[in-house]
């Protein structure tokens, strides 16, 4: 809860900066008297639109993670490979100071986990029927624990968080840019510049460009949280056997990512990323990178 209320009171100061670099520039009193426009107010009212809707996902997102991925809850276990499933994220939640997460698995052949789920204490960890057949079990255990560190970590809240923070100053700066293009093609105050139908294309377009740049600082985040998880994984089950699960994940990426869209940011593994501009999107970063950085970590 501290961490979510030091992040909106954090973003809130970001607004109010914005507000105070908008009114000391003079921006927002020529746009109010052109347009009659309160630009504080806009971008307040594009706060809370854009905070709504990653408050929202955020809370369906066990259920979207339910339905996309067919995970099955284990509520009794059916044989002795579910029991040490239950018993192994009983243990490391413990450890990581969190509670019991509900635990699934999901029917895939690739080796694959994610977890979710509004809050550390009401999260998913699910694994791939993959995963539970092709590694070992020191392996799943440190995959499960990097699941686990995303949970204690408060991950998905914070990527929700951000996600709405950059939503906002999106619809905010398109609309902007449209309302400035129509400032000054206006040949006086009683006319408008562009009609209605330009003005939403320019904004719809404004949107996309800066919805584009926006997006690679989520993915930015998201790839600086999996380190954090791999490093979670480590210390709760051993920097070897994190390394290894890595590994053997990076023999499994050369098959196609059967990962629904939706829940790639989630999963443990991306798959390949070759271009500049798929590593500057990706959720992920490159395997070898993640191997490397808990190699120097335990050499340290």
């Amino acid at each position: 809860m501290m961490r979510v209320l030091l992040f909106l009171a954090t973003n809130l100061a970001v607004m109010l900066i914005a507000g105070i670099v908008l009114h000391l520039t003079g921006l927002d009193v020529y746009l109010r008297y052109r347009t009659g426009t309160n630009l504080f107010g806009m971008l307040a009212a594009f706060f809370v639109i854009g905070m709504a809707g990653s408050v929202v996902s955020l809370f369906l997102s066990k259920s979207m993670a339910k339905m996309s991925t067919g995970t099955r809850i284990i509520q009794q276990p059916q044989n002795s490979q579910e029991q040490w499933l239950l018993d192994t994220v009983a243990e490391l939640s413990q450890q990581a100071g969190i509670r019991m997460p509900e635990v699934g698995i999901f029917p895939m052949q690739q080796a694959n986990a994610f977890a979710t789920g509004w809050n550390r204490n009401s999260a998913l960890v699910s694994v791939s029927e993959g995963l539970l057949n092709q590694m070992r079990p020191e392996e799943v255990r440190a995959v499960i624990g990097h699941e686990i560190g995303h949970v204690a970590n408060g991950d998905m809240v914070t990527l929700a968080l951000i996600q709405g923070v950059v939503n906002t100053f999106v619809m905010f700066f398109a609309r902007l840019v449209a309302m400035g293009i129509d400032t000054f093609l206006r040949r006086n105050d009683e006319e408008r510049g562009m009609g209605q139908l330009a003005f939403f294309l320019v904004e719809m377009v404004m949107q996309v460009i800066f919805g584009i740049a926006a997006s690679a600082i989520v993915a930015w985040f998201s790839r600086w949280r999996e380190y954090r998880a791999d490093a979670a994984g480590a210390r709760l089950a051993g920097s070897g056997a994190m390394i290894n699960a890595l590994t053997r994940l990076k023999g499994d990426a050369q098959r196609p990512d059967e990962m629904p869209d939706s829940m790639t940011a989630f999963a443990i593994t991306q798959g390949q990323v070759a271009s500049f501009m798929q590593k500057l999107f990706a959720s992920h970063p490159p395997l070898d990178e993640r191997i490397n950085a808990l190699k120097q970590a335990a050499y340290r």
